[in-house]
Formats: C-alpha cells, structure tokens, sequence
C-alpha cells in the first residue's frame, strides 16, 4: 500500500472502483509524465448526486458532490500509476463544471469541495491550478464533473 494510500485510509476516505466511461472516450490518457482524467462526475458510493445549484441543491451538497468527483479523479489516477499513486508529483490542473441555475454564482466555493480534498489528501502536491464553470447541464443530471491533470513520476 502506498503513503498516500495509508493517509487516505487513516482519514477514513475510501477509494471507489474508478467509473467506467458512459460514451466513447477512455478514461485516461498518460502523454510521458503527464496523465490527462477525463471528466469525473458525481456518482459516488452512496449514490449520484444529481440536480442544479441554487435549484435542488444547496452549497454544501455541491460541495460534497465536487468531492465525489476528487475521490474518482483519484480513483482514476490509481489505476493510471499502475496501482501505486505515491508514483503522483504534482496535481496540475483541475476542471470543473458545475449544473447551475442561471442565478447561482458560488460556483468557485463549489469547486472547493474538490479542491480541499486533493490538498487534504496529497498536502502540497495537492495544490492546483483551476477553472471552474457553471453550466446549464450535465451529462444524466449530475452536479458537478471535474477533469484534472497529474504529473507522475517516469516508469
């Protein structure tokens, strides 16, 4: 088991299985030391969280649904470190995309769910740079859907 592994179980965070994709894209692309997520939506363990901000949700709940999609962003980067995500350098870049009402504008705050885990997990290879948009909608409803990229180490 890895560090990083190891802090996120003394957390009490679980990993979920990475999401298969639900259209015709993979779910990673790895270019030397760079890996490229595909967009992670807010399907989680205990559910999907689905609907908009500022309509159906509130703050907190897109909060809890950007971390969702930080925990499979994760999941995913497992998977493209061979299993070993202590292989992680840097967390380059996140995306996110947040279902929004036209009147709701805490679309940052949202994102911030995100954003505290990775550095809550990964300390200051956590820390990022960030886009984060509000749009009309979502694929099936979800709330939010994050992309990222990674610097890994070479194999």
């Amino acid at each position: 088991m890895s560090e990083i592994e190891a802090r996120i179980n003394r957390m009490g965070i679980v990993l979920p299985n990475p999401p298969a994709p639900v259209a015709s894209y993979v779910p990673f692309i790895r270019i030397g030391d760079m890996i490229h997520i595909s967009g992670q939506v807010s399907r989680g363990a205990t559910g999907d969280q689905l609907g908009k901000l500022g309509g159906d949700l509130s703050l907190e709940q897109g909060q809890a649904a950007a971390r969702v999609c930080g925990l499979n962003l994760l999941a995913q980067l497992k998977v493209a470190c061979d299993g070993n995500l202590d292989r992680l350098v840097q967390v380059i870049k996140l995306n996110g995309f947040v279902n929004v009402m036209a009147d709701f504008d805490s679309i940052p705050q949202v994102m911030n769910g995100c954003s505290d885990l990775m550095v809550e997990v990964l300390g200051e290879a956590g820390k990022h740079a960030r886009s984060a948009v509000g749009v009309a909608n979502l694929p099936m409803g979800f709330a939010v859907e994050v992309d990222g990229i990674f610097q890994i180490t070479s194999f």
